[in-house]
């Protein structure tokens, strides 16, 4: 199994190269923010207990990611791999998440971040502000404070990657098919 986080700002290109990446290498794509919502969506126990506290605006806790993530590897236990987007995105997740993959007999394999400069992933996200209807693609100052928040929050993980001979980094701008192509060299070695 080849299981990889791939890692990045908003605005990296996260989403469309795990498309390619999952066709290409026959990987299932687990995106955290389709997994919350076809749980709440479908009020399914877990997709409950994470709304109950996002109404109240609070974090949903690791241990309810984790489970839903949990879930989500089980159904598709006869994959190649897996491909996490949106997780980990601190410390106690990735080592949850690497107690996950333990638990069910395999591990991560690295973290492929897409790396772009700030004002390159500001004028995407106002690009696609205008045809996804995300208000929060739509204002710089938001756009700008989401960027800050990863770097300060988020973008520590690279270190806990790197120490432990996982982290891959890889230029996210250019062409769509050049950046899969960079992605895909870094896969192939794993």
């Amino acid at each position: 199994m080849t299981n990889i986080i791939l890692f990045g700002p908003p605005g990296a290109g996260k989403g469309t190269q795990a498309n390619f990446l999952k066709e290409k290498y026959n990987l299932v794509h687990i995106s955290t923010g389709d997994v919350f919502r076809y749980n709440i969506k479908n009020e399914t126990e877990l997709g409950d207990l994470a709304k109950s506290f996002m109404s109240k605006g609070k974090l949903v806790p690791d241990e309810i990611t984790i489970d839903m993530l949990s879930n989500e590897v089980d159904k598709n236990c006869g994959s190649n791999g897996f491909i996490f987007d949106g997780f980990p995105r601190t410390e106690a997740q990735a080592d949850a998440l690497g107690h996950l993959m333990d638990d069910k007999d395999s591990q991560i394999n690295a973290m492929v971040a897409l790396e772009v400069d700030d004002e390159v992933l500001v004028q995407r996200l106002l690009e696609r502000g205008k045809t996804s209807g995300r208000a929060d693609d739509a204002d710089e100052s938001i756009i700008r404070n989401r960027i800050k928040v990863y770097y300060n929050e988020t973008a520590i993980l690279k270190d806990y990657y790197d120490k432990r001979g996982m982290y891959y980094g890889v230029n996210g701008e250019g062409s769509i098919e050049e950046i899969t192509e960079r992605l895909s060299k870094v896969i192939d070695t794993l």
